[in-house]
């Protein structure tokens, strides 16, 4: 008789963003006139630019020829695009990684959840709330996360770091020392991040103890102010610490294209043996790669004319967020992110619960947002908007809402 991973029963409901999507569905249904705008799930709107356009039209005409047709590629990333990652996203920022440390993958959502792999199940994990669902899930269904207690809305065996606004949405090391701790920077979903002085506190708190810091940067192009890193091994010290997750889907639109890439530094060891051992070992035997085509593609986002048009599509969203933030807090309401991430965490008026709040707003201002305490116990109370969508669309469903407080 076959057994199931039991892991996966023990999970409460569905996934986040299904459940919001559910809810939108059924609202359309009961109301098919209505014209919703989606300030919900974070995906990209803007088209590719054309400089990757000319790139993944040329490598589609290779692969049509016998001469330059490419079958099996490198698990780890063709060597053209790994060198183009080391030299641009970090020699540039005098930051010294090797392409032999860098893994593309088709994303660091599936990478943030895919490196439980090379740990044992018995590690403990802490996570910071709110938290990007993936982190939690994955590990519960590895096993890491043990029971889930309901009325709580947290697992047991998970360490929770409160990212509140007393602290400012940025996490503090806790008393129980974790073996696994994720970070995001800027943070999905308040819109945080986390400074350099604050990041070195938590290097200096992993090396310590032996811990494991998996940095997911997967927003670090809408940074803007100095003094929040861009990467983590900008910081002395997180070469023996830390592993990075980056992806195109954000910063270059590839969210339909599917790629990524996670940075495994050679120093970082546990136990005796090398992260990127493991890391490219698991890579090797259950992934195929990423399609040439794509990663001709991405390769083409550091062209200085690549650069220049992705950029133009980042201050588009830019835009979008200082429109979300600053429409909505003339309103009266509390908006918190949206300068250095493409994410504004608003707090919901009167104590309203996150759940009841985006339907009210589903209701009345036909917007769809995304209710915090789907991001865990600490986001109850607030919800989260995203700046990904067309502009005027966004401007439309910033006047909608306010004006449910006018």
């Amino acid at each position: 008789m076959v057994k199931v991973n039991e892991n996966f029963l023990k999970l409460p409901g569905s996934y986040l963003f299904s459940e919001v999507a559910r809810r939108i569905s059924v609202y359309t249904a009961a109301h098919p006139e209505a014209n919703i705008i989606k300030l919900s799930i974070g995906d990209v709107t803007r088209p590719l630019v054309p400089e990757v356009i000319r790139a993944m039209h040329a490598a589609v005409d290779e692969m049509g020829a016998a001469e330059t047709f490419r079958g099996y590629g490198p698990e780890q990333g063709y060597e053209f695009l790994r060198e183009a990652i080391a030299q641009h996203d970090y020699k540039a920022r005098g930051v010294d990684i090797q392409p032999g440390e860098i893994f593309v993958s088709d994303g660091a959502k599936s990478d943030c959840g895919n490196i439980g792999d090379i740990f044992g199940v018995d590690n403990v994990v802490a996570v910071c709330d709110p938290v990007y669902p993936v982190y939690v899930d994955t590990n519960a269904m590895a096993g890491r996360a043990g029971e889930y207690q309901e009325a709580l809305g947290k697992w047991n065996q998970l360490v929770y770091m409160p990212c509140v606004e007393e602290n400012g949405f940025s996490p503090e090391p806790p008393k129980e020392i974790p073996d696994i701790i994720y970070l995001c920077s800027p943070n999905n979903p308040t819109g945080a991040v986390i400074s350099q002085e604050k990041l070195k506190v938590w290097i200096d708190y992993a090396n310590a103890h032996g811990s494991v810091i998996l940095y997911d940067s997967a927003y670090e192009a809408f940074i803007t102010s100095e003094n929040v890193p861009h990467t983590i091994f900008e910081i002395e010290g997180a070469r023996t610490c830390a592993i990075e997750f980056r992806s195109f889907s954000k910063t270059a639109g590839f969210t339909g294209n599917r790629c990524a890439y996670t940075v495994v530094p050679m120093e970082l060891e546990r136990g005796g043996v090398k992260l990127n051992t493991l890391w490219n070992r698991r890579q090797t035997t259950k992934f195929n790669g990423v399609p040439y085509v794509v990663q001709r593609g991405a390769a083409a986002v550091y062209t200085p004319e690549g650069r220049k048009q992705i950029m133009a599509n980042i201050d588009y969203y830019r835009e979008n967020a200082r429109v979300i933030r600053e429409g909505l807090s003339s309103a009266g309401l509390t908006c918190f992110g949206g300068v250095d991430a493409p994410y504004i965490w608003l707090k919901t008026p009167d104590g309203v619960g996150s759940w009841d709040f985006f339907d009210q707003v589903l209701d009345r201002a036909n917007v769809a947002t995304t209710p915090g305490a789907g991001f865990g116990p600490s986001g109850e109370g607030y919800i989260r908007l995203t700046a990904f969508g067309d502009a005027q669309a966004t401007r439309t469903a910033v006047e909608r809402v306010a004006n449910m407080f006018r």
